[in-house]
């Protein structure tokens, strides 16, 4: 094969896996009408072509959330009634949040022939966020502010494919695989998510391989951010287009956690969900996806993995402190159909998710499926109240594009435990606990009084209903309103019985500019 045709076919596969992992599963804003590189960069090229070897430009992203009944984090006041809410929170804030988040990105990247190099800071701040005054959170902080400046991602490259091979990616860098359910950049969240490592690339025409060895990178707002000394993410990822008309994927994660790694920054307080507990938890699964226009006008994606190591329990109660086998999985399947042919080239889709829970928490074994490093917001509801935890979630997806410049999408989700000796996760994988209530612990076993280990409640966790469009404005800027209502069920009902519980909405809107 000669330098050119693999030059072609190197390429053709890399845009096409690109463009794979971000449809069909999820909506996406309306794709731009034209290429923009942004102002400035355009600015360069017109003055000296060789200028194009450099990237400088940025973003603005300006969001407003309002939430009735549910804060948004650490998720333990969910659904409850506003009194209740009121009696476990400091100060009497009342269980409904309105908060305005912007986040702008600035990067300057230069790429030779050889190596290359990017540079990104970002600052992200949050006004008038009740998040701080929930129980558990450090009081009056809100987990998506990190400013006023800080380094989301720094690396160099070095290697070629066009010509050799193997490439190095080397430092604070964003990890994205298959359609994020396991390993996302978290693009949605206000400050995002990062890794500092290395990552070592093989790619030709037959296939791409991964390995890398990172560790995570901690929000301190105000402050440096750092990578936990105790948290290291490892894996290899393989994907290939030879089993004909599919993508596949091959991955062994590695998430290896020490006893150190809630209090690694003391005596700052070490954020949830980043005060993770000790465990040594490996990931081997696989993915499946149709390759684009290979099956007329269908399209389906399935992903399975399991998942053994260990899992340190907390430092009370039974057991105290030992370590339990891990023993976990989790399967996904989403099949679509797209009406090519009419009006706005509607899609319909049905998609399915399970994650196992933990059915006995004193036997020697956790059974609850560690989500890893995900971005939920794209698949459990975008009112982001679960994660591929401990769930049974049943999603119907309906999907148009009446304009080039328009996207909308109508989703409904139905949730329940997958077992109801074990928690309901929340979007970040954090079990909701019971809080206290009138000097009343909540967590006690069939108290009625908030969330906590319940077996005895039904396992119908409630139906969400979601609605999202994307208008773009220009080709440097897009709008986006989101609406979803969440109707509680027998779960829900059943852990707020004796002091009330109500159904929960979320309406945002997005305005986003590049420059």
């Amino acid at each position: 094969m000669n330098t050119a045709r693999l030059t072609s076919t190197l390429s053709t596969i890399a845009l096409a896996f690109a463009v794979q992992s971000t449809v069909d599963a999820q909506y996406a804003p309306p794709t731009p009408l034209q290429p923009f590189p942004g102002f400035i960069n355009t600015y360069l090229r017109n003055q000296d072509a060789y200028l194009a070897n450099w990237d400088v430009g940025g973003s603005v992203r300006l969001r407003y959330e309002l939430r009735e009944n549910n804060l948004a984090a650490p998720g333990n006041s969910d659904f409850a009634s506003t009194a209740t809410a009121k009696g476990t929170n400091p100060g009497g804030i009342s269980n409904d949040n309105g908060y305005f988040a912007d986040k702008v990105l600035f990067r300057l990247g230069y790429t030779d022939k050889w190596w290359g190099f990017l540079a990104e800071g970002r600052s992200s701040s949050v006004t008038s966020d009740n998040r701080g005054f929930a129980p558990n959170a450090p009081l009056g902080a809100s987990p998506e502010s990190d400013g006023p400046m800080e380094l989301h991602q720094a690396y160099v490259t070095i290697g070629n494919h066009k010509e050799f091979p193997v490439s190095l990616k080397l430092g604070r860098q964003e990890l994205s695989y298959g359609d994020e359910r396991l390993v996302g950049a978290f693009g949605w969240n206000n400050i995002g998510r990062v890794f500092d490592g290395a990552k070592l690339r093989w790619q030709n025409s037959w296939f791409g391989v991964d390995a890398f060895v990172t560790r995570l990178v901690v929000p301190d707002d105000n402050s440096f951010n750092t990578s936990n000394d105790y948290e290291y993410f490892s894996g290899v990822y393989f994907n290939t287009k030879k089993i004909p008309k599919n993508w596949t994927e091959f991955y062994v994660l590695a998430r290896n956690v020490g006893t150190g790694a809630a209090n690694f920054d003391a005596p700052f307080t070490t954020p949830a969900p980043y005060n993770t507990s000790a465990r040594d938890i490996y990931t081997i699964g696989t993915r499946l996806r149709s390759a684009t226009n290979e099956w007329g006008n269908f399209d389906y994606t399935v992903e399975a993995a399991g998942q053994f190591g260990d899992w340190k329990r907390p430092a009370t109660g039974v057991r105290a402190n030992e370590r339990d086998a891990q023993r976990a999985f989790a399967v996904s399947g989403n099949f679509g159909y797209t009406f090519a042919d009419a009006f706005g080239t509607p899609r319909i889709a049905l998609e399915y998710n399970y994650a196992t829970g933990d059915s006995d928490p004193n036997d020697g074994t956790h059974g609850t499926f560690d989500n890893l490093y995900p971005t939920n917001h794209k698949f459990y509801g975008y009112m982001d109240l679960a994660s591929w935890q401990n769930l049974h979630n049943i999603r119907a997806i309906f999907q148009l594009k009446p304009h080039p410049r328009v996207s909308l999408s109508l989703e409904g989700h139905l949730f329940w435990l997958a077992d109801t000796h074990d928690r309901f996760y929340n979007v970040a994988g954090v079990p909701r606990a019971g809080a206290t209530i009138g000097g009343v612990n909540t967590g006690a076993t069939g108290s009625g009084l908030g969330y906590g280990l319940n077996p005895s409640y039904g396992s119908f966790v409630g139906t969400e209903i979601d609605a999202v469009c994307g208008v773009i404005l220009t080709k440097f800027s897009n709008l986006e309103f989101g609406y979803g209502h969440f109707f509680r069920g027998a779960y829900i009902e059943d852990t707020f019985s004796k002091s009330g519980s109500q159904d929960a909405d979320w309406i945002y809107t997005q305005l986003l500019v590049r420059f």
